[in-house]
């Protein structure tokens, strides 16, 4: 595995500072007060952005944005394949397939097309681009990665996720895209699946959809741009999502919350974060690595549960040790993946 963000990171009081300093005249009363109240919460201290500098970003109109996303994805994607694959003591000319996913942009042909020419591999290799699925992206990805892998003893394929969410920055007075714009960062992840004993051992995987709660966290287009929009009620919905999902992967193996040690928790934030603690009842060690990921880098969408399940491999796990990958976002959906280390 492998993380990257781009280098550009700020404090969430000087990227409050910058906002208020942009769009205060612009807000109510109570957007004004909500934003003091969402910077200044101690959950996040800071967060990276795939932008040169603050005042760039805010002149951004469409095609610029689209173009800085284009960059940037292909940009950090790269960076996080070579550093997986030279983890793994692999090159790029080893590598037999790519999946990427992304929400923050659409680009077509996709992100995968420019890392066959960025990377050099392969022409014939397998890639799927595979978009819409939110900060949830990275477990469907994985579970398309793994049935790839599992066609050939000697395939390697990569599993990428990329987001820039940054290229979806909005600002008005509305409560969903007040909360975004404080929860919200840039980063990429790519992990190596192949068939060898060495690392994770992917055991099963299950999803939860609610498609009748869809509304509750998704992308809508206005004026021709990407909008968030999330809902007050989303950790209540998500809690039920995430309890089915994890239900199903421990339930036939006879397993419990507590045999499972680690826990990959997306960090959708901390009240999403908390309502699953108290559904599913993890405890606060259980979710050490989803708070401090939070608290470093905010929620990165899809990627973002790479950066979990990597600090928890940095602190260590030992031989046989359960551990839950666990994301969820747009659909509703909610996605669980059972990895053992082998």
């Amino acid at each position: 595995m492998a993380t990257v963000t781009p280098p550009f990171s700020i404090g969430q009081a000087q990227a409050k500072e910058y906002l208020l300093k942009r769009y205060a005249d612009r807000l109510s009363p109570r957007s004004l007060a909500l934003t003091h109240k969402l910077f200044s919460h101690p959950g996040i201290t800071k967060r990276h952005f795939a932008i040169a500098d603050p005042a760039s970003f805010f002149s951004e109109d469409p095609d610029s944005r689209i173009a800085r996303f284009t960059t940037q994805a292909i940009e950090l994607s790269a960076q996080a394949v070579l550093k997986a694959l030279a983890d793994a003591g692999l090159t790029a000319r080893e590598v037999s397939g790519l999946v990427v996913n992304t929400c923050t942009g659409y680009i077509c042909p996709g992100i995968s097309t420019y890392l066959i020419e960025r990377l050099g591999l392969q022409r014939n290799c397998r890639v799927y681009d595979l978009v819409g699925s939110g900060c949830g992206g990275a477990i469907p990805n994985l579970e398309v990665s793994e049935s790839l892998a599992r066609r050939g003893e000697d395939r390697v394929i990569v599993s990428i996720s990329v987001e820039i969410c940054s290229a979806t920055f909005q600002m008005e007075d509305d409560l969903s895209l007040l909360v975004s714009n404080a929860l919200f960062g840039d980063g990429a992840a790519a992990a190596v699946v192949w068939n060898r004993p060495k690392g994770l051992e992917l055991i099963a995987s299950s999803s939860c959809y609610v498609p009748e709660d869809r509304e509750a966290i998704r992308y809508i287009h206005k004026r021709g741009q990407l909008y968030n929009q999330l809902s007050t009620n989303l950790p209540h919905l998500v809690k039920k999502a995430v309890a089915q999902a994890v239900r199903t992967l421990l339930e036939p193996r006879s397993l419990e919350i507590a045999n499972i040690k680690h826990w990959a928790l997306h960090t959708g934030g901390e009240k999403i974060i908390n309502t699953i603690k108290g559904e599913i009842g993890l405890t606060e060690v259980q979710l050490r690595a989803t708070r401090k990921i939070l608290a470093e880098y905010g929620n990165m969408s899809s990627p973002t549960v790479w950066f979990v399940l990597n600090e928890i491999v940095k602190e260590g796990i030992e031989k046989n040790d359960w551990c839950m990958m666990v994301a969820f976002g747009a659909g509703l959906s909610a996605h669980a993946f059972l990895l053992r280390m082998s």
